[in-house]
């Protein structure tokens, strides 16, 4: 009867079998096939080469040769790892190391032991670093090991000023090189370090590498570099010189800089600046107002890893209106308003000491200000200073801690959105006390401001970043309505379209970009302040929200500091 059968199953069967087939083999019995390899000799049981190897699953089963012989020989691996395998093989684990990890991979592909293969490219991506990853990525094309490759494009890309100092940069074979300089996801801060490495590689074995330069500075976007570094630097460079293709690019990026009525007719890929998308960074909220108005000195961060917003340490000084900056890994929040009055204070965060400290103060107090970080310099733009919207530009120097007034903006501004985009800054929108603005203008290369297309609407308290070579402004307030509307400019045509709507009214947004996407932070809808967050993806032109704040209600400034710096 049914009711008397029962089946009894003991799960751990397998794994106390296998412990004993291996002390089974280390003793030599029942083994019914040795494999011979450099003149050493592993014992093993057909049966557990073929229930765990695929290489041997399909030998022993298919009728080969070798299914019938008791020795076979082994060629292509070296010994230690076949050994290693067919330890593994019994026992299910295998110690990888940096001596090991490469001859063991070759192993597990010619037995086609996908899991160990793997294991050693994650040993591998753990392991990248400026000396080694080329190298490595020669290895995983050679094998076939697609992620591990992918993940040394990655680390080359965001470490490419580290890498091409290295050894092994510099032994590359022209292809190589080329193929690395002309990539557009470089993370690097200016054009200027990949000029130098080309040279750097010629100069490496200048006899012999000489008439691979043109080729090499073809990928060098040399119109994006400063017409004082074209002069003093690749003009003066004695490769350069001596190349009549190379003082042929180098004027075509003069004639870029002397004749902006052409730029229209000169855009090429040397124009589109490079955009690194795999570099992460620390999205950090600075100060803003509570629900009732008050200024804070609140921090908090956003790491796009872990998926949540924390506390950091907070400012010495309230601050609502405030300008945010990041340069050379550092945070710096700057002017704003304390309650009481306009400010021309600035501190810095320092990621690394996790510590605020202040420098120099500004020439001019300034709330409602914007902020951006050019050529290795801070450039504040505009704002309000307790009287009136202004229009003054000044610069601060890290080196120098003094800050000194450039070329005044053609608009008083106040509460614009400023951004650097292709070596400009750019100036949007803002009201000047009386009216709310759609112009927008920039700061050229002499030093000069020059209007560009105004907006399709105008907005004051707007959030604005840069992305794949292009501008976003997104939010703010008319007037009479409060946006969610988001439009994008070219530079390239000097045009403004609309995207995808965020999906709430944001004033007094912050839109900072990372990881390739666009956030849009805090703001306030028209009856509330936002602590809510979200995040535009270009590939699809749509906004969907992410993790909120958690210590802020709006009106924060937004800086995203890369992650090297603010992990160290």
């Amino acid at each position: 009867m049914a009711d008397d059968v029962i089946v009894f199953h003991k799960q751990d069967l397998p794994l106390m079998a296998f412990p004993m087939f291996e002390e089974i083999r280390r003793r030599g019995k029942l083994c019914d096939v040795t494999l011979l390899i450099e003149e050493q000799r592993i014992h093993a049981h057909r049966i557990v080469l073929a229930a765990t190897v695929p290489y041997f699953n399909a030998m022993f089963t298919h009728d080969m040769v070798e299914s019938k012989q008791n020795e076979i020989a082994i060629k292509g691996i070296e010994a230690s790892a076949l050994s290693d395998l067919v330890t593994f093989a019994y026992s299910g684990s295998v110690q990888i190391d940096s001596m090991n990890v490469q001859n063991l991979l070759v192993g597990a592909s010619f037995l086609q032991m996908q899991v160990i293969k793997d294991a050693c490219c994650d040993f591998m991506k753990s392991r990248l670093h400026p000396n080694n990853v080329l190298g490595i990525k020669s290895f995983a094309d050679q094998f076939m090991c697609r992620s591990l490759e992918d993940a040394c494009d990655k680390y080359i890309q965001i470490h490419f000023m580290e890498v091409s100092k290295s050894e092994e940069f510099l032994s590359l074979d022209e292809d190589r090189v080329t193929a690395i300089l002309a990539r557009d996801q470089l993370h690097i801060t200016g054009e200027e370090q990949v000029f130098e490495a080309a040279i750097n590689w010629v100069k490496q074995q200048s006899s012999k590498r000489m008439h691979h330069l043109p080729n090499l500075v073809v990928h060098v976007r040399l119109p994006l570099l400063s017409p004082q570094f074209l002069s003093d630097r690749v003009g003066q460079e004695e490769l350069i010189k001596g190349s009549l293709k190379c003082r042929d690019l180098l004027d075509e990026a003069r004639d870029f800089h002397l004749m902006p009525e052409r730029r229209a007719q000169l855009q090429t890929f040397k124009t589109r600046p490079r955009c690194c998308t795999d570099v992460v960074g620390v999205i950090y909220a600075v100060g803003g107002l509570t629900s009732s108005g008050d200024s804070i000195s609140t921090v908090e961060f956003y790491d796009p890893i872990i998926g949540k917003w924390q506390m950091a340490k907070p400012m010495s000084t309230l601050r609502s209106r405030v300008g945010i900056a990041v340069l050379k890994g550092h945070l710096y929040a700057i002017g704003g308003y304390d309650g009481q009055e306009r400010l021309n204070t600035v501190e810095v965060f320092d990621p690394v000491k996790l510590s605020w400290g202040l420098v120099a103060p500004m020439i001019c107090k300034r709330s409602a200000l914007g902020a951006g970080a050019l050529g290795g310099e801070l450039y504040v733009c505009g704002g309000y200073d307790g009287v009136t919207s202004l229009s003054s530009v000044e610069k601060y120097d890290p080196v120098s801690n003094k800050w000194v007034m450039v070329s005044n903006m053609i608009r008083h501004r106040s509460a614009a959105g400023v951004c650097v985009l292709n070596g400009h800054i750019y100036a949007l929108g803002g009201h000047d006390g009386l009216s709310i603005f759609d112009s927008a203008e920039r700061f050229d290369g002499n030093g000069q401001w020059k209007a560009v297309a105004s907006m399709l609407s105008k907005r004051c308290r707007l959030g604005v970043a840069s992305l794949n070579g292009k501008l976003y402004a997104a939010g703010g307030y008319d007037g009479n309505v409060f946006l969610k509307q988001v439009e994008c400019y070219d530079p390239n045509t000097d045009s403004w379209c609309f995207v995808a709507p965020m999906n709430v009214k944001r004033s007094r947004v912050a839109l900072v970009t990372n990881c390739g996407k666009l956030y849009a932070i805090g703001g306030y809808d028209g009856v509330s302040n936002l602590n809510s967050v979200e995040v535009y993806d270009p590939s699809f032109n749509t906004w969907n929200f992410s993790a909120s704040m958690c210590a802020h209600e709006g009106g924060v400034g937004v800086g995203v500091v890369p992650v090297d710096a603010a992990r160290s």
